[in-house]
C-alpha cells in the first residue's frame, strides 16, 4: 500500500479477496476520500514518493514494482418517491514496471529477485491478454482465463474482461540494443487491442430494478394513451387492461 510508509507496512503484503457485494478487492487497502482533480493528484504523488525504486546499468531510478492506482466514483442521485440510487465507476491506472533482462540490467542480489518477480507477472498478464484475445476473436469460446496466475491479474481481472473499457500506451525505445523488447512491447499492446468487452452501468441491483419498472410503467401508459402523471387516469376496464399488462412486465423483469 503506498499511501503506508515502508517501515508501517506488512511484511506478508496485502491480500486479494472477493465477495460478491464489492467484487474483487484488497483486503486493508487504504482510501483517500478526495473532491477534485487538485485532491487527486496530491494522493497520486504522495504515493508515488512511497514507490520502490532502485538503480541498474540502464535506469537509474528504475521502478522495482508495478503500481496501480484505482479511483472510485460514486454518483448519488435522488429516485422518484424520495429514494436514493448509486452509480459506482473504477478507474484502474496502472504503470506496469518494464522487463529486464540481468544481464543487460547488471542487476545482483534483490535487485535481480525484483526483476525475477517483474517479468514472471507481465508473463502472466500477458497470457491472460492472450486468451481474451482469442476469446474475443472466437477461437475458443469456452476457455478459461488464468486470472489467478498472478496477484496483478487478479488485482485487473474487472479492468481487463469485465464491465470495462481498456486502453494500454506503451513506452517503448528508438535505440537497436532495444530491439527485442521493442518489438515484444509491440507484440504484447497489438494482443491487447484485440480484446472486446461490454460496458455496463453499474447501479444496486435492486435500484435497476425500479428504475426499470417505471420506465416500463411509463411506456406502458403512454401506450394505452393514459397520462403518465395521473395516478388512475383512464376508465375502468382500460385501467385493468394496464395494470394486468405491468403485471406482466413485472414479473418478467423479476425473472
Amino acid at each position: 500500500d503506498l499511501l503506508v510508509p515502508s517501515a508501517s507496512r506488512p511484511k506478508k503484503g496485502l491480500d486479494i479477496r472477493e465477495s460478491q457485494q464489492l467484487g474483487i478487492y484488497i483486503d486493508g487497502v487504504k482510501k483517500r476520500a478526495v473532491n477534485s482533480y487538485p485532491s487527486i493528484e496530491a494522493v497520486m504523488e504522495e504515493g508515488t514518493e512511497n514507490r520502490t525504486v532502485g538503480s541498474t546499468l540502464m535506469n537509474a531510478t528504475s521502478s522495482r514494482a508495478h503500481t496501480v492506482i484505482t479511483i472510485e466514483f460514486k454518483q448519488v442521485s435522488t429516485l422518484a418517491g424520495g429514494a436514493s440510487g448509486e452509480k459506482v465507476s473504477m478507474i484502474n491506472l496502472v504503470d506496469l514496471a518494464g522487463s529486464e533482462k540481468a544481464g543487460q540490467t547488471g542487476a545482483s542480489g534483490d535487485r535481480l529477485k525484483e526483476g525475477c518477480a517483474i517479468n514472471k507477472s507481465l508473463s502472466a498478464l500477458g497470457n491472460v491478454i492472450e486468451k481474451l484475445a482469442d476469446k474475443a476473436t472466437g477461437k475458443n469460446k469456452n476457455i478459461v482465463i488464468p486470472y489467478r496466475d498472478s496477484k496483478l491479474t487478479r488485482l485487473l481481472q474487472n479492468a481487463l474482461g469485465g464491465s470495462s473499457k481498456t486502453i494500454m500506451i506503451c513506452a517503448i525505445s528508438p535505440a537497436s540494443s532495444n530491439y527485442e523488447e521493442t518489438l515484444s512491447t509491440l507484440r504484447y499492446a497489438d494482443r491487447a487491442k484485440r480484446i472486446k468487452n461490454s460496458a455496463t452501468i453499474n447501479e444496486n441491483p435492486q435500484d435497476k430494478l425500479i428504475r426499470q419498472l417505471r420506465e416500463e410503467n411509463l411506456q406502458l401508459r403512454n401506450m394505452i394513451g393514459v397520462d403518465p402523471g395521473a395516478p388512475g387516469g383512464g376508465g375502468g376496464e382500460t385501467d385493468a387492461a394496464a395494470l394486468e399488462a405491468l403485471s406482466e412486465k413485472q414479473k418478467e423483469i423479476a425473472a
